[in-house]
């Protein structure tokens, strides 16, 4: 294992300002119209984005909203659960998905992963269920669906509410057994989702949407995303003001016009990734659940002697390949939430993967070129 020469070209984990250089104009031409038209606050093009954006995603009502957190409490807020009621979250996961559910006095319950796909483990989902059980949030970790299949079962079955965290695999899709086929975010009762700029559809500063097939879900929402009006100074409920800037949904137009095209080039530079190093022993690349597709908001490898990790991650930096780990404390390992009582090894694969997971870049403005050196560095690491 040696230090290989300085790649090709600086290499970025994400390369946001050459993404925005490539659309510049179009995004120069945005900032000026919201400009002339000072309309800051529900301008025009917060109706015209969540239009289009529904349109992508097969004609869903979107909901636009100030954040990807804001997205996940107006969700479990229009579900009108009881105080204390229990929401399923995955034990791998952001810790948003959990503090939406605290905020609103509402008890997180942590079921594991699937050690494979790192997403919520159906069977775990079951074994956790209780009277008191009200809602079940999957996340579509990295950019590829949960298994819908099972979990859209369950909360049928049980009458249970199903959310969908989408913050990472905005346009992935899902065929079902029945030959149905759905985005990601729009088969439970609310799909939410957020415009981080390190997100695939990212803003410019922050954002975020709530996404849905029924109109009356979608009217609940907006009514409780502004202040819980029904019109404007008859606040019909306690809402929330949380909306999408006008600046960002202008913004947000044009990247979305970009979006199958950078979704394309991740997808590229994941299966590039695929080839070189599947096999090499010490380290599994991302499986693919062959009912979903994959976005690749991440390519995440396992390292499979989690006490080698650190060191791969060492060694990369030296030769100039950043890397992340998303993420590297289980949920209920988190002070915040030591109140829940739950005890180290009860998560067992969420914990691993904790361990264990490495993010490569992935971005589409990854170049061959700093791809090969990337793919040379981690074989002779691993003494390949």
């Amino acid at each position: 294992m040696s230090i290989l020469p300085a790649p090709p070209t600086p290499i970025h984990l994400l390369d946001l300002a050459g993404e925005h250089a490539a659309m510049q104009p179009a995004l120069a031409d945005a900032l000026r119209e919201t400009m002339a038209g000072a309309a800051f606050i529900q301008g025009p093009a917060v109706g015209e984005f969540t239009t289009e954006l529904g349109a992508y995603l097969g004609g869903a009502h979107v909901v636009p909203c100030a954040n990807g957190t804001d997205a996940l409490t107006l969700a479990l807020m229009s579900l009108e659960l009881l105080a204390g009621a229990e929401v399923i979250v995955p034990a791998f996961t952001y810790v948003a998905t959990l503090e939406a559910a605290a905020l609103l006095g509402l008890r997180p319950v942590l079921a594991d992963v699937v050690p494979h796909t790192f997403n919520l483990d159906p069977t775990a989902v079951e074994a956790a269920l209780t009277p008191r059980t009200g809602a079940i949030i999957a996340v579509h970790l990295y950019g590829q669906c949960a298994d819908l299949e099972a979990l859209r079962r369950i909360s049928t079955q049980h009458g249970v509410a199903l959310i969908e965290d989408n913050a990472q695999a905005i346009g992935a899709s899902y065929r079902f057994a029945s030959g149905e086929t759905a985005f990601a975010g729009t088969v439970g009762e609310v799909g939410t989702t957020s415009f981080f700029p390190s997100k695939n559809l990212g803003a410019l500063g922050d954002g975020g949407a709530l996404l849905t097939r029924d109109p009356a879900r979608a009217a609940l929402l907006h009514q409780l995303a502004n202040h819980g009006q029904s019109q404007k100074y008859h606040h019909q409920r306690i809402g929330l003001n949380s909306r999408l800037d006008t600046l960002q949904a202008a913004l947000l137009r044009v990247k979305l016009q970009h979006l199958p095209a950078a979704t394309a080039a991740r997808q590229a530079v994941a299966a590039r990734y695929d080839a070189a190093l599947t096999g090499i022993s010490g380290l599994r690349v991302p499986a693919r659940d062959p009912r979903s597709t994959h976005v690749f908001h991440q390519y995440t490898i396992t390292v499979a002697d989690p006490g080698r990790r650190a060191d791969l991650q060492h060694f990369l930096q030296r030769c100039g390949v950043p890397t992340m780990i998303y993420y590297p404390l289980p949920v209920h390992a988190q002070p915040a939430y030591t109140y829940l009582g739950y005890q180290a090894g009860q998560f067992p694969v969420a914990e691993r993967l904790c361990a264990s997971v490495l993010s490569l870049p992935v971005h589409p403005r990854l170049t061959p070129e700093q791809q090969a050196y990337i793919i040379e560095c981690v074989g002779s690491f691993f003494g390949n």
